[in-house]
């Protein structure tokens, strides 16, 4: 049995890609090691959205070295999206590399393998055109990757999965590299989405995240039939098996009312809308050629609110952009307060070559003022969050389990591994407006839809007890409390 090394790096659409690769390869007689040391092949799925992505990569490759010296049979690709940007750079900065595979050609890494383990020391590089380098038709067709074929042990849980509706993006965000490594925004079709949407809830899956760079922004004619996201979502709420429909990432001019009226109407849609914000200041907007103003996207925020009280909102901020001074600043943090986010990913800016803002934009707020800004941004949000999370003490939560918590499986590898899960036993889940919920349990609740009772509550995490119904629904036991 061959073994396989993969380390994913960067966004649910790479893990979705490495469950594909993974897919192809068990087909070629691999099974998967936790050790690269051990492996035949070994396998990197890239990230080029911040520099620390990469370098993290490069430094990896570094540590094969001496092991592809002593094993020269070891096949060490590099795939994703730091393929497609770097390129030959690859094979400069680590000449033991034998394959270099971008995003769109991921369906050939099997032929690839087998080609560098039959003819050892011959490099191969297969890549999408660039953005201008054709056709626009060839150009799609080159980036074009919507492989079925899936793995179930590499999803998240054995009863959540991605679900991929659209690749690449045509926005062209002056700090984004992901037009030029994932090419030109394309559409799958809907009866491709509804088939495997139904394959996964014949194989057990509860919850399906669709995956897009935008992803309501997905729009396809089918059959003469022009189908819009909202339809597309009423479409699967429809399939048997399918208990949540969840959606990343948003775009915030495409949040229309017919999206917001299908996640309100819909009982099976998560009441979590991730729309990205990045800043909250319209200069920096107007250079990151974001495409809306900030008054636009309050519009667009205060909307979901009226459409969905409830409706938790989380976003995106780029701190340090090209510019960017402390009044604008202090509006991005301005627009955090009033927007009173579930919680924000905060980056600080980090010049990508290739994009417009490294052609075009200096990279002139210092490091540690970056620095210092992430970090109040960062306090700002917790605050808020924590805040926000006491609103859930005293009451009642859906949950779907997804498995042991991280500190019952800690627990676990500290004991024995290979021991099957008996007993009492933490675990963890998300409610519907997707919020973590830590309970104690049982395995046999794992892939349940529990209720559960709130009694703590923390900056990330809600704390609860089983709830366990007695005589009526109005008197109620916590288990184990």
């Amino acid at each position: 049995m061959k073994k396989l090394y993969i380390e994913t790096v960067g966004c649910q659409m790479n893990l979705l890609d490495s469950e594909l690769v993974v897919a192809a390869l068990r087909k070629e007689g691999y099974e998967l090691t936790g050790q690269a040391a051990d492996a035949d092949t070994v396998l990197f799925n890239t990230c080029s959205v911040r520099q620390h992505a990469e370098d993290k990569i490069y430094s990896a490759l570094g540590r094969l070295k001496e092991a592809k010296r002593s094993m020269p049979d070891k096949v060490i690709g590099v795939m994703g999206c730091m393929a497609q940007k770097d390129q030959k750079l690859i094979f400069s900065r680590a000449p033991f590399v034998d394959i270099v595979v971008g995003p769109g050609q991921l369906h050939q890494v099997p032929q690839l393998v087998r080609e560098a383990r039959e003819k050892p020391g011959q490099q191969r590089l297969e890549v999408s055109l660039g953005r201008t380098d054709g056709k626009v038709d060839d150009i799609k067709r080159s980036h074009e990757s919507f492989d079925p074929l899936r793995d179930p042990t590499m999803r998240p849980t054995p009863f959540q999965a991605f679900v991929r509706i659209q690749i690449g993006c045509d926005k062209f965000c002056t700090y984004c590299i992901v037009p030029s490594v994932r090419g030109p925004e394309q559409s799958r079709p809907p009866s491709h989405i509804l088939a495997e949407a139904r394959q996964l809830a014949s194989e057990g899956c509860k919850e399906i995240c669709l995956l897009g760079q935008t992803v309501n922004s997905w729009r396809h004619t089918e059959d003469g039939r022009a189908w819009r996201f909202s339809d597309l979502l009423y479409a699967l709420h429809e399939i048997e098996g399918i208990e949540r429909l969840r959606f990343v990432t948003s775009y915030p001019r495409d949040m229309t009312d017919d999206v917001l009226e299908a996640v309100r109407d819909l009982p099976k849609c998560v009441k979590y809308l991730h729309v990205p914000a990045q800043h909250g200041s319209d200069e920096q907007l107007r250079r990151m050629k974001r495409g809306y103003t900030v008054a636009e996207y309050r519009e667009m925020h205060d909307r979901a609110k009226r459409w969905m009280p409830d409706v938790a909102i989380t976003s995106d901020f780029i701190v340090g952009f090209s510019g960017e001074t402390e009044e604008d600043f202090q509006q991005t943090m301005d627009l955090v307060r009033e927007c009173r986010f579930k919680n924000s990913f905060i980056f600080k800016y980090s010049e990508r070559p290739g994009t417009k803002a490294a052609n075009r934009l200096p990279d002139d707020v210092p490091e540690e003022v970056k620095r210092r800004r992430n970090n109040e941004l960062l306090a700002l949000q917790n605050e808020i969050s924590e805040e926000d999370n006491h609103k859930f003490l005293g009451k009642r939560v859906e949950v779907l389990v997804e498995g042991p918590s991280k500190t019952a499986v800690r627990n676990l590898e500290r004991a024995d591994a290979n021991a099957p899960l008996t007993g009492p036993l933490q675990l963890t889940g998300r409610t519907m407006c997707d919020r973590i919920v830590v309970f104690d349990g049982n395995p046999r609740q794992i892939g349940q839809t529990l209720s559960i009772a709130i009694y703590d509550v923390n900056l990330h995490t809600l704390f609860g007890a089983v709830v366990t119904e007695h005589v009526g629904p109005e008197v109620f036991t916590l288990a184990g409390v």
